[in-house]
């Protein structure tokens, strides 16, 4: 493998593998209809029952006009569901039947992409490398 330059810049160094790694998934996953950021998404509501798009915001450290884009995806495909929240501005996103069932028939690809990574990492760089991944976010979300 050819070493690829070091870049002077956090953001544009991360951005840069959060691209090459979605470039993996992308290609393994094409098959199941879903692209990884839809997938991450059905496995959060999958997980986590009903939760605001606030929230899903938060915990994915998503902007709200990309979620939103994705979020009508899946809405429009029947894959998930809203409902309002307590006042007009909050709303409520829930797995459907049918995100659940493309969710399970996905699975096999994600885990195969999983699998690659982590094997191509090896289980040291894998742990590193999710340890990092959850620390930098935790900084940069308080910062």
């Amino acid at each position: 493998m050819d070493r690829i330059p070091a870049m002077p810049c956090a953001c544009a160094s991360l951005r840069r593998t959060a691209r090459a790694v979605t470039q993996v998934y992308g290609r393994i996953m094409r098959d199941s209809g879903l692209e990884i950021t839809q997938f991450t998404l059905l496995q959060v509501l999958h997980g986590g029952g009903e939760v605001t798009q606030g929230t899903l915001g938060k915990y994915l450290a998503m902007d709200s006009t990309t979620l939103s884009r994705t979020l009508r995806l899946l809405e429009k495909r029947d894959l998930i569901a809203v409902r309002p929240g307590r006042d007009r501005r909050e709303r409520l996103w829930r797995i459907t039947p049918a995100g659940k069932r493309t969710l399970e028939q996905a699975q096999p690809s994600w885990k195969e992409a999983q699998s690659l990574l982590r094997r191509a990492l090896g289980e040291a760089g894998w742990k590193a490398m999710m340890t990092s991944a959850d620390t930098v976010t935790a900084t940069a979300q308080g910062i």
